[in-house]
Parts: structure tokens; C-alpha cells; sequence
């Protein structure tokens, strides 16, 4: 007796499809930006025919939603992991989150997030308070938390926590934005090893807190 795999493998090609749909859909957003980016293009990129792609998004937005909280949430959640742990210092908890957030984030597709985000926000304003909204305010929400609890164990000196997780964001975003708008352009930027490091250090010591005179 001969038994027919195809209805099997069929099935596990469709369960696979939105998954290749957005990973697809998140390749183009980053090299073609938002607008420019076309539906029978993604559908090219994922090996189907366009119309497979409104089997499972109702519109361009919806996959730009989906293929992004696809690819962030996971790296959110190892973020707000390494912010928790309470094994590691505030000090060592800051570090590893920026590296972290560099090697998961700003190195990757995602990474073209932010550059996309200022040249169309103009025009689609809706993402940007979407993205700002479900993906930045969670992640500044991790780092608020470890810089709190720098200042209640007394590792770091009275601060604002969220005035500082905006600076941290904000070097963390000027970075991927100068790599990613300037590249060759900015000959002397640093690798981001070493920009990462220069800016943890300047960060970390105007935190801690400066032991009392005897």
C-alpha cells in the first residue's frame, strides 16, 4: 500500500506561511522603507502569490505590525529578563541590556526601524505613535527599572529612572540612526562595540554615587 505525504506537507506549508510572510515583509520594510515597499514584492521575497498574503493580513499595516512585533517581542522579553535579574548588579544589568539590545535590535533587520520611523512618520504618523506606544515604552520601561533599583540599593545617586531611560535610548537610537542614514558618509563613527562602551562608562560613573568625605 502507498501512502500520500502531500496532504501532510501541504499542511505544514501553510502553518508556516505567515511566519515567512513577515519575516519576508520585515526584510523589505528595512531596504525599502514603508511606502515604497509593494505587497506582490513581499510575496516574491516569501515564494507565494500575492493573494496569499490576504489570507492572513488584511492590509500593508497589519503586516508591517505583525512582521514587527513578530521579531521584537522575543528580544523585549530576553530585555526585560536581563533588567530583572536580580543576580546582576544595576551597573552590570545597564551594560548587558545595551549590548543586548545592540547585538538582538540595532544590528539586525529591526534596526532599520527607527530610520524608517523618521522619514515617513510625516506621512503615517499612526506607526510611529503605534511603535513608540507597544515596543519603546516597553523596553524604557525595563531599563526605568533597573536604574530604580540602582538608586533605592544605593549603587547610583539620586535620579530621575525615566529621564535616564530616555537617555539611554536616545544613544542607542542615534547610533543605529548614524550607522544606518550615514554609513560610509561618517567615516569616524566608532564600532559599536566602542561606542557602546564610551557611553556606558561617561553613563555609569555620572551615576554612581560619590562616597562622603571622612
Amino acid at each position: 500500500m502507498v501512502f500520500s505525504l502531500c496532504p501532510r506537507a501541504r499542511q505544514r506549508r501553510k502553518d508556516a506561511r505567515p511566519g515567512e510572510l513577515m519575516t519576508a515583509a520585515l526584510e523589505v520594510f528595512a531596504e525599502r522603507g514603508f511606502a515604497a515597499t509593494r505587497l506582490d514584492e513581499v510575496a516574491k521575497r516569501a515564494g507565494v502569490s500575492k493573494g496569499t498574503i490576504y489570507l492572513y493580513f488584511d492590509s500593508k499595516e497589519a503586516l508591517f505590525k505583525a512582521a514587527v512585533e513578530s521579531a521584537i517581542i522575543p528580544a523585549l522579553e530576553a530585555g526585560e529578563a536581563i533588567a530583572a535579574d536580580p543576580a546582576k548588579s544595576p551597573g552590570e544589568a545597564l551594560r548587558e541590556f545595551v549590548f543586548w539590545w545592540w547585538e538582538k535590535v540595532g544590528s539586525t533587520d529591526i534596526g532599520a526601524l527607527p530610520k524608517l520611523l523618521v522619514a515617513e512618520i510625516g506621512n503615517f504618523p499612526e506607526l510611529g505613535i503605534w511603535f513608540h506606544e507597544n515596543m519603546i515604552q516597553r523596553g524604557k520601561r525595563a531599563v526605568v527599572g533597573i536604574i530604580a533599583r540602582g538608586v533605592a540599593s544605593g549603587d547610583f545617586r539620586p535620579v530621575e529612572p525615566l529621564g535616564v531611560a530616555r537617555i539611554v535610548f536616545a544613544m542607542m537610537f542615534s547610533y543605529v540612526l548614524w550607522r544606518r542614514a550615514l554609513g560610509a558618509a561618517m567615516p569616524d563613527l566608532p564600532e559599536p562595540e566602542d561606542y557602546f562602551e564610551q557611553a556606558l562608562d561617561l553613563l555609569t560613573h555620572g551615576l554612581k554615587r560619590t562616597p562622603p568625605c571622612a
